[in-house]
Protein backbone atom coordinates (compact mmCIF):
# COMPACT_ATOMS: atom_id res chain seq x y z
CA UNK A 1 0.00 0.00 0.00
CA UNK A 2 2.38 3.04 -1.48
CA UNK A 3 5.33 1.87 0.29
CA UNK A 4 7.78 1.21 -2.39
CA UNK A 5 10.43 3.97 -2.83
CA UNK A 6 8.28 7.06 -0.86
CA UNK A 7 8.95 4.95 2.06
CA UNK A 8 12.73 4.70 1.40
CA UNK A 9 13.02 8.42 0.74
CA UNK A 10 11.25 9.67 3.90
CA UNK A 11 12.84 7.38 5.98
CA UNK A 12 16.04 8.75 5.00
CA UNK A 13 14.78 12.09 5.76
CA UNK A 14 13.56 11.25 9.28
CA UNK A 15 15.30 13.31 11.96
CA UNK A 16 13.81 11.22 14.47
CA UNK A 17 14.49 7.98 13.06
CA UNK A 18 17.98 8.74 12.10
CA UNK A 19 19.78 9.69 15.03
CA UNK A 20 19.29 11.93 18.00
CA UNK A 21 18.67 15.89 16.36
CA UNK A 22 19.72 18.74 17.99
CA UNK A 23 16.83 20.24 19.94
CA UNK A 24 16.91 23.47 16.96
CA UNK A 25 16.14 21.01 14.28
CA UNK A 26 13.06 19.98 15.70
CA UNK A 27 11.46 22.38 17.77
CA UNK A 28 10.72 24.56 14.84
CA UNK A 29 8.46 22.48 13.01
CA UNK A 30 6.50 21.36 16.13
CA UNK A 31 5.91 24.85 17.13
CA UNK A 32 4.50 25.40 13.66
CA UNK A 33 2.35 22.28 13.99
CA UNK A 34 1.06 23.76 17.52
CA UNK A 35 0.16 27.27 15.88
CA UNK A 36 -1.76 25.84 12.77
CA UNK A 37 -3.15 23.37 15.26
CA UNK A 38 -3.75 26.16 17.54
CA UNK A 39 -5.86 28.35 14.89
CA UNK A 40 -7.86 25.41 13.32
CA UNK A 41 -9.72 24.69 16.69
CA UNK A 42 -9.75 28.48 17.08
CA UNK A 43 -11.45 28.84 13.69
CA UNK A 44 -13.90 26.05 14.20
CA UNK A 45 -15.14 27.37 18.16
CA UNK A 46 -16.08 31.07 16.22
CA UNK A 47 -19.53 29.83 15.27
CA UNK A 48 -20.27 28.16 18.15
CA UNK A 49 -18.90 31.30 20.25
CA UNK A 50 -20.91 33.98 18.95
CA UNK A 51 -23.47 31.64 17.82
CA UNK A 52 -26.35 33.25 20.14
CA UNK A 53 -25.49 36.78 18.35
CA UNK A 54 -25.63 35.33 15.30
CA UNK A 55 -29.24 33.79 15.66
CA UNK A 56 -30.59 37.25 17.29
CA UNK A 57 -29.07 38.69 14.31
CA UNK A 58 -30.46 37.06 11.08
CA UNK A 59 -33.63 35.49 12.91
CA UNK A 60 -32.20 31.70 12.97
CA UNK A 61 -33.76 29.06 15.36
CA UNK A 62 -31.38 28.22 18.07
CA UNK A 63 -30.97 24.55 16.64
CA UNK A 64 -29.41 26.07 13.85
CA UNK A 65 -25.71 26.53 15.46
CA UNK A 66 -25.84 22.62 15.81
CA UNK A 67 -26.44 22.53 12.41
CA UNK A 68 -23.47 24.68 11.65
CA UNK A 69 -21.25 22.77 14.22
CA UNK A 70 -22.54 19.33 12.00
CA UNK A 71 -21.44 21.06 9.07
CA UNK A 72 -17.89 21.83 10.25
CA UNK A 73 -17.54 18.17 10.92
CA UNK A 74 -18.94 17.36 7.99
CA UNK A 75 -16.10 19.16 6.01
CA UNK A 76 -13.12 17.59 8.38
CA UNK A 77 -14.57 14.19 7.73
CA UNK A 78 -14.51 14.76 3.60
CA UNK A 79 -10.80 16.19 4.52
CA UNK A 80 -9.51 13.18 5.88
CA UNK A 81 -10.96 11.03 4.14
CA UNK A 82 -9.60 12.15 0.73
CA UNK A 83 -6.14 14.53 1.75
CA UNK A 84 -3.56 12.08 2.60
CA UNK A 85 -2.62 12.01 -1.15
CA UNK A 86 -3.14 15.66 -1.26
CA UNK A 87 -0.76 16.40 1.67
CA UNK A 88 1.68 13.70 0.08
CA UNK A 89 1.58 16.14 -3.19
CA UNK A 90 1.69 19.77 -1.17
CA UNK A 91 3.37 19.04 1.96
CA UNK A 92 1.53 18.95 5.58
CA UNK A 93 2.42 22.68 6.49
CA UNK A 94 1.47 24.13 3.09
CA UNK A 95 -1.53 21.72 3.02
CA UNK A 96 -2.56 23.61 6.42
CA UNK A 97 -1.79 27.16 5.32
CA UNK A 98 -4.03 27.06 2.60
CA UNK A 99 -6.75 25.65 4.38
CA UNK A 100 -6.78 27.80 7.42
CA UNK A 101 -6.68 30.47 4.46
CA UNK A 102 -9.55 28.79 2.64
CA UNK A 103 -11.34 28.78 6.36
CA UNK A 104 -10.63 32.62 7.40
CA UNK A 105 -11.41 33.55 3.97
CA UNK A 106 -15.08 31.91 4.25
CA UNK A 107 -16.11 33.85 7.37
CA UNK A 108 -17.04 36.46 4.88
CA UNK A 109 -19.66 34.17 4.58
CA UNK A 110 -21.32 34.38 7.68
CA UNK A 111 -21.92 37.99 7.58
CA UNK A 112 -24.21 36.84 4.42
CA UNK A 113 -27.39 35.96 5.75
CA UNK A 114 -28.69 33.68 2.98
CA UNK A 115 -29.49 30.73 3.99
CA UNK A 116 -27.01 28.37 2.01
CA UNK A 117 -23.95 30.93 2.94
CA UNK A 118 -23.22 29.84 6.16
CA UNK A 119 -23.46 26.02 5.96
CA UNK A 120 -20.92 26.77 2.71
CA UNK A 121 -18.93 28.90 5.43
CA UNK A 122 -18.75 25.59 8.12
CA UNK A 123 -17.89 23.23 6.06
CA UNK A 124 -14.96 25.16 4.71
CA UNK A 125 -13.66 25.73 8.09
CA UNK A 126 -14.16 22.16 8.92
CA UNK A 127 -11.50 21.57 6.28
CA UNK A 128 -8.49 23.35 8.07
CA UNK A 129 -9.61 21.39 11.25
CA UNK A 130 -9.41 17.51 9.36
CA UNK A 131 -6.51 18.13 7.82
CA UNK A 132 -4.62 19.09 11.25
CA UNK A 133 -4.22 15.77 12.30
CA UNK A 134 -2.78 13.84 9.78
CA UNK A 135 -0.86 16.51 8.53
CA UNK A 136 0.49 17.67 11.83
CA UNK A 137 1.30 13.86 12.52
CA UNK A 138 2.99 13.33 9.40
CA UNK A 139 5.28 16.29 10.25
CA UNK A 140 6.23 15.23 13.87
CA UNK A 141 6.82 11.30 13.13
CA UNK A 142 9.47 12.53 11.00
CA UNK A 143 11.23 15.44 13.09
CA UNK A 144 10.29 13.89 17.28
CA UNK A 145 13.11 12.36 18.53
CA UNK A 146 11.59 8.65 19.74
CA UNK A 147 12.00 9.69 23.48
CA UNK A 148 9.72 12.56 23.41
CA UNK A 149 7.24 11.56 20.69
CA UNK A 150 4.55 10.94 23.19
CA UNK A 151 4.99 14.88 24.72
CA UNK A 152 5.64 16.23 21.44
CA UNK A 153 1.81 14.66 20.07
CA UNK A 154 0.69 15.94 23.41
CA UNK A 155 1.63 18.76 22.95
CA UNK A 156 0.36 19.29 19.20
CA UNK A 157 -3.37 18.07 20.35
CA UNK A 158 -3.56 20.27 23.32
CA UNK A 159 -3.37 23.28 20.78
CA UNK A 160 -7.60 22.06 20.26
CA UNK A 161 -8.19 22.81 23.64
CA UNK A 162 -6.02 25.85 23.53
CA UNK A 163 -7.92 26.85 20.31
CA UNK A 164 -11.42 27.03 22.25
CA UNK A 165 -9.83 28.77 25.39
CA UNK A 166 -8.48 31.69 22.83
CA UNK A 167 -11.91 31.61 21.28
CA UNK A 168 -13.84 32.30 25.03
CA UNK A 169 -10.90 34.56 25.98
CA UNK A 170 -10.93 36.95 23.22
CA UNK A 171 -14.37 36.50 21.58
CA UNK A 172 -17.01 37.66 24.03
CA UNK A 173 -15.81 40.75 24.93
CA UNK A 174 -14.62 42.04 21.32
CA UNK A 175 -18.33 41.17 20.49
CA UNK A 176 -19.85 43.02 23.61
CA UNK A 177 -17.11 46.12 23.19
CA UNK A 178 -17.13 46.09 18.89
CA UNK A 179 -19.77 44.10 17.64
CA UNK A 180 -19.80 40.68 15.93
CA UNK A 181 -18.45 41.64 12.94
CA UNK A 182 -15.18 43.28 14.07
CA UNK A 183 -15.11 40.09 15.79
CA UNK A 184 -15.06 37.89 12.85
CA UNK A 185 -12.62 40.12 10.67
CA UNK A 186 -10.05 39.94 13.83
CA UNK A 187 -10.40 36.14 13.69
CA UNK A 188 -9.65 36.07 10.09
CA UNK A 189 -6.57 38.34 10.14
CA UNK A 190 -5.45 36.18 13.26
CA UNK A 191 -5.83 33.34 11.56
CA UNK A 192 -4.29 34.44 8.13
CA UNK A 193 -0.97 36.02 10.44
CA UNK A 194 -0.69 32.81 11.91
CA UNK A 195 -0.94 30.79 8.35
CA UNK A 196 1.79 33.08 7.06
CA UNK A 197 4.11 33.32 9.65
CA UNK A 198 5.26 29.93 9.80
CA UNK A 199 6.24 29.98 5.96
CA UNK A 200 9.99 30.50 7.20
CA UNK A 201 9.77 26.73 8.67
CA UNK A 202 7.59 25.51 5.71
CA UNK A 203 10.01 24.45 3.14
CA UNK A 204 12.30 22.77 6.52
CA UNK A 205 8.58 20.97 7.65
CA UNK A 206 7.74 19.69 4.42
CA UNK A 207 8.22 16.23 2.78
CA UNK A 208 7.68 16.22 -1.02
CA UNK A 209 6.43 13.11 -3.43
CA UNK A 210 9.58 13.86 -6.03
CA UNK A 211 8.16 14.51 -9.32
CA UNK A 212 9.10 11.34 -10.59
CA UNK A 213 6.86 9.72 -7.85
CA UNK A 214 4.11 12.18 -8.97
CA UNK A 215 3.90 11.90 -12.24
CA UNK A 216 3.87 7.65 -11.84
CA UNK A 217 0.86 7.87 -9.23
CA UNK A 218 -1.86 9.85 -10.41
CA UNK A 219 -3.66 11.50 -7.06
CA UNK A 220 -6.08 9.13 -6.75
CA UNK A 221 -4.56 6.39 -7.18
CA UNK A 222 -6.45 3.32 -7.68
CA UNK A 223 -9.67 5.36 -8.04
CA UNK A 224 -11.43 7.61 -5.65
CA UNK A 225 -13.50 4.62 -4.17
CA UNK A 226 -10.25 3.43 -3.22
CA UNK A 227 -8.65 6.58 -1.89
CA UNK A 228 -11.81 7.13 0.08
CA UNK A 229 -11.65 3.52 1.83
CA UNK A 230 -7.85 3.80 2.02
CA UNK A 231 -7.63 5.70 5.29
CA UNK A 232 -9.76 3.37 6.76
CA UNK A 233 -7.93 0.23 5.57
CA UNK A 234 -4.31 1.95 6.64
CA UNK A 235 -5.33 0.98 10.14
CA UNK A 236 -5.12 -2.87 9.49
CA UNK A 237 -1.01 -1.94 8.41
CA UNK A 238 0.42 -3.02 11.32
CA UNK A 239 -0.92 -4.96 14.47
CA UNK A 240 -2.50 -2.72 17.20
CA UNK A 241 -2.98 -0.08 14.93
CA UNK A 242 -6.68 -0.78 14.46
CA UNK A 243 -7.62 -1.40 18.79
CA UNK A 244 -5.92 1.33 19.52
CA UNK A 245 -7.96 3.33 16.96
CA UNK A 246 -11.30 2.00 18.04
CA UNK A 247 -10.15 2.26 22.25
CA UNK A 248 -9.86 5.92 20.77
CA UNK A 249 -13.34 6.30 19.57
CA UNK A 250 -14.72 4.77 22.63
CA UNK A 251 -12.31 6.91 25.23
CA UNK A 252 -13.96 10.59 23.12
CA UNK A 253 -17.67 9.68 24.41
CA UNK A 254 -16.60 11.14 27.98
CA UNK A 255 -14.89 14.19 25.92
CA UNK A 256 -17.89 14.83 23.87
CA UNK A 257 -20.67 15.01 26.08
CA UNK A 258 -18.73 16.60 28.55
CA UNK A 259 -17.73 19.24 25.41
CA UNK A 260 -21.27 19.16 24.48
CA UNK A 261 -23.35 19.11 27.81
CA UNK A 262 -21.62 20.20 30.87
CA UNK A 263 -22.74 23.56 30.81
CA UNK A 264 -26.37 22.83 29.79
CA UNK A 265 -26.54 20.40 32.21
CA UNK A 266 -25.59 22.24 35.31
CA UNK A 267 -27.91 25.26 34.77
CA UNK A 268 -30.89 22.98 33.94
CA UNK A 269 -30.63 20.45 36.38
CA UNK A 270 -28.33 21.34 38.52
CA UNK A 271 -29.53 24.77 38.95
CA UNK A 272 -26.12 26.44 39.14
CA UNK A 273 -26.09 30.20 37.33
CA UNK A 274 -24.44 30.63 33.38
CA UNK A 275 -22.10 32.51 35.31
CA UNK A 276 -20.67 29.68 37.46
CA UNK A 277 -21.59 27.34 34.61
CA UNK A 278 -19.01 29.05 32.35
CA UNK A 279 -16.36 29.28 35.27
CA UNK A 280 -16.54 25.60 35.26
CA UNK A 281 -16.31 25.13 31.54
CA UNK A 282 -13.02 27.07 31.33
CA UNK A 283 -11.77 25.32 33.98
CA UNK A 284 -12.18 22.29 32.67
CA UNK A 285 -10.80 23.36 28.99
CA UNK A 286 -7.49 24.56 30.86
CA UNK A 287 -6.93 21.15 32.89
CA UNK A 288 -7.32 19.55 29.51
CA UNK A 289 -4.45 21.72 28.02
CA UNK A 290 -2.57 20.40 30.92
CA UNK A 291 -3.77 17.15 31.03
CA UNK A 292 -2.74 16.51 27.40
CA UNK A 293 0.98 17.37 28.20
CA UNK A 294 1.31 16.40 31.20
CA UNK A 295 0.01 12.75 30.12
CA UNK A 296 2.22 13.00 26.79
CA UNK A 297 5.12 13.53 29.27
CA UNK A 298 4.30 11.18 31.71
CA UNK A 299 4.46 8.42 29.01
CA UNK A 300 7.56 8.92 27.77
CA UNK A 301 8.69 8.62 31.24
CA UNK A 302 7.37 5.41 31.73
CA UNK A 303 7.72 4.13 28.17
CA UNK A 304 3.85 3.69 27.71
CA UNK A 305 1.46 5.17 25.81
CA UNK A 306 -1.21 2.24 25.94
CA UNK A 307 -0.76 2.59 29.93
CA UNK A 308 -1.56 6.04 29.93
CA UNK A 309 -4.35 5.91 27.73
CA UNK A 310 -5.69 2.86 30.45
CA UNK A 311 -5.33 5.45 33.00
CA UNK A 312 -7.16 7.98 31.84
CA UNK A 313 -10.27 5.48 30.69
CA UNK A 314 -10.28 4.49 34.30
CA UNK A 315 -10.19 8.41 35.42
CA UNK A 316 -12.39 9.53 32.52
CA UNK A 317 -14.94 6.99 33.60
CA UNK A 318 -14.50 7.73 37.22
CA UNK A 319 -14.86 11.28 36.62
CA UNK A 320 -18.04 10.88 34.29
CA UNK A 321 -19.97 8.81 36.39
CA UNK A 322 -19.52 10.94 39.28
CA UNK A 323 -20.61 13.95 37.27
CA UNK A 324 -23.57 12.25 37.26
CA UNK A 325 -24.11 12.23 41.17
CA UNK A 326 -23.63 15.52 41.31
CA UNK A 327 -26.82 17.59 43.49
CA UNK A 328 -27.92 21.15 43.77
CA UNK A 329 -25.98 20.54 47.50
CA UNK A 330 -22.83 20.93 46.36
CA UNK A 331 -20.44 23.94 46.92
CA UNK A 332 -19.15 25.98 44.06
CA UNK A 333 -15.52 24.67 44.73
CA UNK A 334 -16.42 20.80 44.58
CA UNK A 335 -18.00 21.69 40.85
CA UNK A 336 -14.74 23.25 40.07
CA UNK A 337 -12.40 20.11 41.42
CA UNK A 338 -14.56 17.74 39.66
CA UNK A 339 -14.55 19.78 36.13
CA UNK A 340 -10.86 20.13 36.84
CA UNK A 341 -10.43 15.89 36.79
CA UNK A 342 -12.59 15.99 34.55
CA UNK A 343 -10.79 17.91 31.93
CA UNK A 344 -7.50 16.09 32.82
CA UNK A 345 -8.94 12.75 32.42
CA UNK A 346 -11.30 12.95 29.61
CA UNK A 347 -8.86 14.72 27.30
CA UNK A 348 -5.58 13.70 28.73
CA UNK A 349 -4.94 10.57 25.97
CA UNK A 350 -5.60 12.23 22.93
CA UNK A 351 -2.09 13.38 22.00
CA UNK A 352 -0.65 10.08 23.34
CA UNK A 353 -3.04 8.00 21.58
CA UNK A 354 -2.18 9.84 18.12
CA UNK A 355 1.67 9.01 19.26
CA UNK A 356 1.00 5.75 19.63
CA UNK A 357 -0.77 5.75 16.43
CA UNK A 358 2.22 7.00 14.54
CA UNK A 359 4.36 4.84 16.32
CA UNK A 360 3.16 1.70 15.47
CA UNK A 361 2.57 2.93 11.44
CA UNK A 362 5.06 2.38 8.79
CA UNK A 363 6.38 5.45 7.74
CA UNK A 364 5.13 5.65 4.46
CA UNK A 365 1.42 5.89 6.04
CA UNK A 366 1.63 7.59 9.07
CA UNK A 367 -0.93 10.32 7.48
CA UNK A 368 -3.26 7.60 6.15
CA UNK A 369 -2.93 6.20 9.72
CA UNK A 370 -2.93 9.07 11.57
CA UNK A 371 -6.74 10.24 9.33
CA UNK A 372 -7.93 6.81 9.88
CA UNK A 373 -7.91 6.87 13.28
CA UNK A 374 -9.34 10.42 13.43
CA UNK A 375 -12.75 9.68 11.12
CA UNK A 376 -13.32 6.61 14.00
CA UNK A 377 -12.97 9.86 16.27
CA UNK A 378 -14.61 12.05 14.68
CA UNK A 379 -17.58 9.54 14.00
CA UNK A 380 -18.06 8.58 17.68
CA UNK A 381 -17.74 12.45 18.33
CA UNK A 382 -21.22 12.81 16.10
CA UNK A 383 -22.82 9.72 17.47
CA UNK A 384 -22.06 9.66 21.08
CA UNK A 385 -23.75 13.39 21.50
CA UNK A 386 -26.56 12.60 19.40
CA UNK A 387 -27.30 9.34 21.43
CA UNK A 388 -26.84 11.14 24.63
CA UNK A 389 -29.27 13.92 23.10
CA UNK A 390 -31.69 11.49 22.29
CA UNK A 391 -31.54 9.13 25.52
CA UNK A 392 -32.01 12.66 27.71
CA UNK A 393 -35.08 13.84 25.79
CA UNK A 394 -36.53 10.40 26.07
CA UNK A 395 -36.18 10.01 29.86
CA UNK A 396 -35.37 13.09 31.11
CA UNK A 397 -32.35 11.67 33.12
CA UNK A 398 -28.68 12.99 32.66
CA UNK A 399 -27.53 10.99 35.25
CA UNK A 400 -28.59 7.86 33.62
CA UNK A 401 -26.78 9.25 30.68
CA UNK A 402 -23.52 9.84 32.17
CA UNK A 403 -23.42 6.62 33.83
CA UNK A 404 -23.86 4.92 30.44
CA UNK A 405 -21.10 7.27 28.82
CA UNK A 406 -18.73 5.99 31.71
CA UNK A 407 -19.19 2.27 30.78
CA UNK A 408 -18.64 2.91 27.33
CA UNK A 409 -15.75 4.65 27.75
CA UNK A 410 -14.51 1.28 30.49
CA UNK A 411 -15.01 -0.73 27.82
CA UNK A 412 -11.94 0.83 25.80
CA UNK A 413 -9.82 -1.43 28.39
CA UNK A 414 -10.67 -4.36 26.33
CA UNK A 415 -9.29 -3.23 23.61
CA UNK A 416 -5.80 -1.95 24.91
CA UNK A 417 -5.75 -5.18 26.98
CA UNK A 418 -1.96 -6.55 25.87
CA UNK A 419 -0.91 -3.96 23.87
CA UNK A 420 2.11 -2.64 26.05
CA UNK A 421 4.83 -2.47 23.82
CA UNK A 422 8.27 -1.36 24.31
CA UNK A 423 9.29 1.93 22.60
CA UNK A 424 12.89 1.08 21.28
CA UNK A 425 11.51 -2.12 20.00
CA UNK A 426 9.21 -0.57 18.18
CA UNK A 427 11.37 1.95 16.65
CA UNK A 428 14.09 -0.36 15.27
CA UNK A 429 11.31 -2.55 13.94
Amino acid sequence: MMVSSSSTEAGTRSPARSGRPSAWVWIGPVVAILALQTMAAFLSRFVPTVGPVLTSEFGWAESWIGYLAAATMVGSLMVLLVGAPIVRRVGSVRTLQISLLIGAASLALLAWPALLAPFVASLAIGLSYGVATPAGSEVLQRFTPPGRRNLVFSIKQAGVPLGGVLAGTLLPPMVEALGWRVALAATGALVVICALAVQPLQRRADHLESEDESRRRPLFAGGLTRTLLRPLMSLTSAPGIMRISIAGALLVASQSCWLAFTVTYLVVDIGVSLTAAGLIFAVMQTTSVIGRIGFGWLSDRTGSGVLTMQVCAVAAAAATALLGFITPAWPLWSLLLLAGCGGLAVSGWNGVQIAEIAQRSPLALVGETAAGSTILIFMCNIVAPALFTLFVSMTGRFDIGFLAVAAVTLLSLAFLAGLRVDHAQADSG
